[in-house]
């Protein structure tokens, strides 16, 4: 499985990235959001794992500008996204995309790395 992790903060970015390759998956990383664009742009990704706040644009940006690549179903089957925030609005935003989101830090590790991995409805 090749995943994208976009993430701004260092330590959870290697960490997860770490986790995942342990899971048998090829794990690129972003910082920014808009280098994160790119890379959703050149590559395919059967999972984009996406914190809503970085430093440059939101993760829902980064949603909105790969609508050109991807339909709302491979979205939705696709983007997971991370945040401290999960906020009403925030959850209310997601919920346009059908996304999954897990709140940040994660309550459990395992089933967080079990949900990046699935690969049921994939496109």
């Amino acid at each position: 499985m090749k995943i994208l992790i976009i993430e701004d903060e260092i330590l959870i970015q290697k960490s997860l990235k770490r986790l995942l390759e342990k899971r048998g998956a090829a794990v690129d990383v972003a910082t920014f959001g808009q280098d994160a664009i790119t890379m959703i742009n050149s590559n395919n990704y059967q999972r984009i794992i996406c914190d809503l706040m970085l430093k440059d644009i939101s993760g829902f940006d980064i949603i909105e500008e790969s609508k050109k690549k991807f339909s709302l179903e491979q979205i939705k089957n696709i983007f997971i996204i991370i945040t401290a925030y999960s906020s009403p609005q925030v959850i209310e935003r997601a919920s346009r995309y059908k996304c999954k989101i897990i709140s940040k830090p994660f309550e459990d590790l395992e089933l967080a790395l079990n949900i990046f991995m699935d690969n049921q409805g994939m496109a």
